[in-house]
């Protein structure tokens, strides 16, 4: 799979999940891809927790699911009808959690190119989660970023030290296929944006 066939059909995974076994070289793969990321100064900020007992996704699923009843009833009438229809993980159906950290300590107090914009470090473990949602996608595993949980719950579970901050909850796994469309496209959540709307010539 090219560079570009992974971009276009790299979905965020939900209900596809088969909870088949990922083989280890792949998985070696997917996470030497996440590791080779470009960072600011070279920093490497980041870490992957592999969350596979059965019982630590299970209190986590309990957690995001009491989340999503705390946005649930701040919508009301149309979109309070399509968001009760979108399933917002795949925490017990995939065969792997990851989680990706971020450790703004990593590379020292003067971290080059870092000095002027402080989200820089953050930015690089973002980058590293892409790296891994398209490698995934290339190697034919389905990705899923869980985002309806609170950092300091998180913190606690995986005992995370209080100067890391857990910045994705990823869902891994074999699927059954890749959705055509993205689910929120699907269920009328939101209209995806062309991208002539989102280029600007020398100012805003």
């Amino acid at each position: 799979m090219n560079i570009y066939d992974a971009i276009h059909r790299r979905r965020d995974v939900r209900a596809e999940f088969t909870g088949a076994p990922i083989p280890d070289e792949v998985l070696d793969r997917v996470l030497a891809a996440a590791h080779a990321a470009p960072s600011v100064g070279l920093s490497q900020p980041w870490d992957f927790i592999l969350v596979a007992d059965p019982a630590v996704r299970r209190t986590f699923h309990e957690h995001v699911h009491a989340e999503r009843a705390v946005f649930a009833a701040a919508l009301t009438g149309a979109a309070a009808d399509r968001f009760a229809r979108i399933k917002i993980d795949g925490i017990l159906e995939c065969s792997l959690s990851i989680v990706v950290t971020y450790d703004p300590q990593r590379g020292g107090d003067a971290v080059l190119g870092r000095h002027a914009i402080a989200d820089t470090g953050l930015y690089s473990v973002c980058l590293a989660i892409q790296n891994l949602w398209l490698a995934a996608t290339a190697e034919s595993l389905g990705v899923g970023w869980v985002s309806f949980y609170r950092e300091p719950w998180l913190r606690r579970l995986l005992h995370i030290p209080a100067s890391i901050r857990p910045v994705a909850w990823l869902c891994l796994g074999p699927v059954t296929h890749l959705e055509e469309i993205p689910d929120l496209e699907r269920h009328g959540w939101r209209r995806r944006r062309t991208l002539d709307a989102a280029i600007h010539h020398d100012r805003w």
